[in-house]
């Protein structure tokens, strides 16, 4: 075993997938892959699209800076190093200083984007971009124009911020697409959620390679299986329906039906018409609670005049989740 970081795993992973002959329009990743250059170095060299999220402190100049190179007519000083970048252009600037005093965000309307229907009603961002450059780690030292993409929650006031190889306009790619990329994460880290909460992926204690890759296969096998269930027997996906089964309804099904292995068949009945009950009234108090989340999420939106549904769209339209 080779000790490696988590990007530089992201990108052996990556060269696999490719020699499998797999095809993505574009990689997405959080911010611990964004931080880093040299991952998206990697990616840049292996001509692959990505749209990360960075962090506030994440620096890029919106102007191409100037990379002065060794001219073979000149004589110049062996001190000086080169190509280098122009003096005046060492210091990229970063991120959120540039969308609170750059003009070429101050002075951008925000557009208004609807992300997604959750649970809990619309999400709408407030979206500004802008074209940018960021500093690599190869002789070339500036990468190519890229996208700098600022996102704001109009309810929270949480910001976010995306860096996109790709531009608007250039390669059949628009902001709609960049954003697609750039919010589609979130469903991977629901998965991760249910699979630490539900089915105990971190809820192991060894330190032996083999026991942590054994308990990983067996919490991805329960996840897979605990899917499976749950779109065969979900009669809707819609949660105010009252009929859609969560994760950890399938996953206390199958303890019961696990526990009642032996016993004798009135009690083994009895379990299973108390998990029924329990598992139609924790759906009723669902339904209920999502009906009034939205409702609030409505209103709310509503006050500061929006209409999630006459606004455009990442997504194409789908009834809500």
């Amino acid at each position: 075993m080779v000790f490696q970081t988590k990007p530089q795993i992201a990108l052996d992973l990556i060269d696999q997938a490719q020699a499998n002959g797999i095809e993505v329009m574009a990689w997405t990743a959080d911010e611990l892959y964004g931080r880093d250059g040299a991952f998206l170095d990697g990616l840049d060299e292996r001509g692959e699209a990505y749209v990360v999220e960075i962090p506030p402190n994440a620096h890029v100049w919106l102007t191409k800076p100037k990379v002065l190179r060794r001219s073979p007519q000149k004589r110049i000083a062996r001190s000086r190093k080169y190509p280098r970048l122009r003096k005046r252009d060492w210091k990229p600037c970063d991120v959120q200083n540039l969308v609170t005093y750059s003009p070429a965000f101050r002075q951008q309307p925000p557009q208004r984007y609807h992300i997604k229907d959750t649970h809990r009603g619309s999400e709408v961002w407030e979206i500004r971009w802008h074209k940018c450059w960021r500093k690599t780690h190869t002789n070339k030292l500036v990468s190519t124009q890229c996208t700098l993409i600022v996102a704001r929650n109009v309810l929270t006031g949480e910001t976010k911020y995306f860096l996109a190889n790709r531009v608007p306009g250039r390669d059949g790619w628009s902001l709609r697409k960049l954003l697609r990329v750039a919010f589609g994460r979130w469903a991977i880290e629901d998965c991760f959620r249910e699979a630490k909460e539900e089915l105990g992926l971190d809820h192991f204690e060894c330190r032996g390679w083999r026991c942590i890759q054994r308990h990983l296969y067996v919490t991805i096998m329960s996840q897979l299986f605990c899917a499976q269930v749950r779109q065969k027997f979900s009669s809707s996906e819609d949660v105010t329906s009252g009929e859609l089964l969560t994760m950890e309804q399938v996953r206390r099904a199958a303890n019961i039906f696990v526990e009642s292995m032996g016993l004798p068949p009135r009690c083994r009945e009895q379990l299973y018409h108390d998990e029924a009950d329990r598992q139609a009234y924790y759906a009723r108090r669902n339904a209920h609670a999502a009906k009034s989340h939205r409702k609030t999420r409505h209103n709310r939106l509503a006050e500061i005049g929006i209409n999630p549904h006459r606004i455009k769209s990442v997504s194409p339209r789908s009834p809500p989740c």
